[in-house]
């Protein structure tokens, strides 16, 4: 394994806590020259951002937000006078970890950029996340710092009482003493970054796993690069006068190359919206002539209930990914508007898509093709690579890869022989096309967003009247697939009054998207003879009862 380019942290947290090199996966850069190009000090912020600006593309339009243009320059010295007030009033040191936490507006974006300028390690989290969320989130990062939305301060605040380094929120967009917007008053508007080092860990990213636990995906400055010179560059292909619009959150990395990598890479622009509705996208699509749309399956299939009404001409380019697209959403996309959705396979331990096809390329149906840099295929239980048309496990390897951070166990999961295995079912046809299965594990998909069964269950569990329970995928015609519960209760039997309690249970202790929308109260549940709980017998049962066996 390559050595590492020598650190610009003076915190050394994240390169201390890397997986020894032999559980790293195969990191390739060779298949494409821009790869190689990089320079051995690379911050990802002066790149994406201040190269505009040294240009003389400053005025560019970069951000578009409640009929507001941010301009490259605005962004950038917003975000010189947030770094400025990271690095003199928090004394924040290169290699610190920094929360963020708020919807995707310019602020949000801003505030990500002058975490990389200081040379610190973004930690991005989702707007609905809940205090215990949170607190693992802080202690697993060992955040001392966080910025804010102001309208998330509740959980924000609950958090305080469980993180064990963090020691200071500062939150934007209120009007409370200190707030971030007074401390930046005070500070200039320039900044010279921090030159961090190419292998230097630019962000954590968190994503639920089968164990239950969040794991944090560590990726570097380069990485960031990577997914532009790769998807970016030889599928999506954007140009300077594109505009971005998309409904993942930006501390998704779907979201992050999507609305702020991926356009910026370009000199595009983007629109951000905070609560991406079926109406609210369509409007955006017409008012800001956007031509790079963003989103789920389940989303698409929610706009073509109301997509007559508006005026979408200017969509050139659609990107789907968060969960497989089926065929007659694909078809009916087409149909409706002329454009074939560009289908992606990604997860955040790659940090983006890998495998994917665009234009005359794509076949209804199938995901993709490995993209230009990364390599795929389908194995067995061995990993031995299976003939074209057997299903097996995906396996991928590239110029980005998994790297839990301090997580032994997983990485070894994640990771084997230098292959990544993201934990889908696959099969290859004679032309190198992958077609999607199934899940190959315990996480569900649900309208593009990631849940683990086992976290479910945990708090399920903490409710009095639950003995045991089981969470599993069940198919629903609307969001691929829903959170299912199969609830032994310790007394009584269950009614749909309880089941409503139990799902507002659940909402109240974590993000409410990961609840279940449908709780079945059993006797008993299936276990191997070592008292082992069998989710695939519940979600065998489940496909059965959907007509998918």
């Amino acid at each position: 394994m390559r050595e590492l380019q020598p650190s610009a942290h003076v915190d050394s947290f994240t390169r201390d806590h890397l997986p020894p090199h032999d559980q790293w996966p195969e990191i390739n850069r060779t298949a494409l020259p821009e790869l190689l190009a990089y320079p051995q000090s690379m911050n990802a912020a002066t790149e994406l951002l201040d190269s505009w600006i040294e240009s003389g593309h400053g005025d560019r339009p970069c951000c578009v937000f409640e009929g507001r243009t941010w301009t490259y320059a605005h962004l950038a010295k917003t975000a010189n006078r947030i770094a400025n007030v990271l690095a003199d009033e928090l004394s924040v040191e290169p290699g610190e970890r920094v929360l963020l936490r708020g919807p995707n507006n310019p602020m949000f974006v801003a505030c990500w950029f002058a975490v990389l300028k200081v040379g610190a390690v973004a930690v991005a989290t989702m707007p609905l996340l809940r205090a215990r969320e949170l607190e693992y989130v802080c202690n697993k990062a060992q955040v001392r710092y966080a910025l804010c939305d102001a309208r998330l301060s509740e959980e924000m605040k609950k958090t305080l009482l469980g993180a064990e380094k963090l020691k200071k929120i500062i939150y934007y967009g209120g009007s409370e003493k200190e707030a971030l917007s007074e401390i930046m008053a005070r500070m200039p508007d320039s900044f010279d970054n921090i030159a961090t080092s190419i292998d230097d860990v630019a962000i954590i990213a968190f994503t639920s796993g089968t164990t239950g636990s969040p794991k944090g995906c560590m990726h570097f400055h380069r990485d960031l690069m990577t997914i532009c010179d790769t998807f970016s560059r030889y599928v999506l292909r954007p140009g300077a006068d594109d505009v971005f619009l998309g409904s993942p959150p930006i501390a998704f990395t779907f979201g992050l190359g999507a609305l702020v990598t991926f356009p910026m890479h370009a000199g595009a622009s983007t629109v951000l919206v905070e609560q991406a509705t079926p109406q609210l996208l369509l409007e955006t699509i017409q008012n800001n002539g956007v031509t790079t749309l963003f989103t789920a399956p389940t989303m698409y299939r929610a706009l073509l209930n109301a997509i007559g009404n508006y005026d979408i001409s200017t969509l050139d380019k659609c990107v789907s990914a968060g969960e497989t697209l089926p065929k007659p959403t694909f078809e009916a996309w087409e149909k409706t508007t002329g454009i074939r959705i560009i289908d992606g396979l990604g997860s955040t331990e790659m940090l983006h898509i890998f495998v994917s096809a665009a234009g005359d390329q794509i076949r209804a149906g199938a995901t993709g093709v490995a993209i230009p840099g990364y390599e795929a295929r389908v194995v067995d239980d061995d990993g031995n690579e299976v003939p074209a048309g057997t299903v097996g496990r995906l396996s991928v390897r590239g110029p980005t890869g998994c790297r839990y951070i301090d997580d032994p166990e997983n990485q070894t999961k994640y990771v084997s022989e230098g292959w990544n295995f993201p934990g889908d079912a696959y099969v290859r046809d004679e032309d190198g096309y992958f077609w999607f299965q199934a899940r190959a594990d315990d996480m569900i998909i649900s309208a593009g967003y990631n849940i683990s069964a086992a976290e479910v269950e945990e708090v399920l569990l903490e409710h009095d009247r639950v003995a045991e329970c089981g969470v599993v995928a069940s198919p629903d015609e609307e969001r691929g697939f829903i959170v299912k519960a199969f609830v032994v209760l310790r007394n009584g039997e269950g009614n749909d009054q309880l089941a409503r309690k139990l799902q507002d249970f659940v909402k109240a202790a974590m993000a409410p998207y990961k609840y279940p929308r449908a709780i079945e109260f059993v006797h008993e549940l299936p276990r191997t003879e070592t008292g082992k709980l069998q989710r695939f017998r519940l979600r065998q049962q489940e496909l059965e009862r959907a007509g998918r066996n």
